[in-house]
């Protein structure tokens, strides 16, 4: 369960984006839905993600950060003994919103459509 206490904490403050922003890069990547999220490649990369804040939305039980994830993918070959081409890493993007309960801190990620 992802839980974004110090985010819901820091709303409504100067240091708002910068805490979202080092609070989500913490979260192991094998919980968000970046797999979905590919584009261009075939399976998600190693390589740590990085997080921009685009904006956030408060409603009545919950805070809503829309956020722009900046990962890699890899193109992988068909992994026989004799094939001759490497690993290829591609660079990757995907919106993700982070609805955050106001009460408990437990937040849902979403992944958004996003067209190239």
């Amino acid at each position: 369960m992802i839980q974004l206490k110090k985010t819901l904490s820091a709303h409504h403050t100067a240091d708002f984006k910068s805490i979202a922003k080092k609070e989500i890069s913490l979260i192991d990547a094998s919980l968000l839905p970046l797999q979905q999220g590919l584009s261009l490649s075939s399976y998600v990369g190693k390589a740590p993600f990085s997080v921009i804040i685009l904006n956030a939305t408060e409603h009545v039980a919950s805070l809503d950060v829309k956020t722009g994830i900046f990962y890699t993918g890899i193109i992988a070959g068909c992994s026989c003994s004799d094939d001759p081409s490497p690993t290829d890493e591609q660079n990757e993007y995907c919106e993700l919103l982070f609805r955050i309960n106001k009460e408990t801190g437990e937040t849902e990620v979403i992944l958004l459509d996003f067209i190239l």
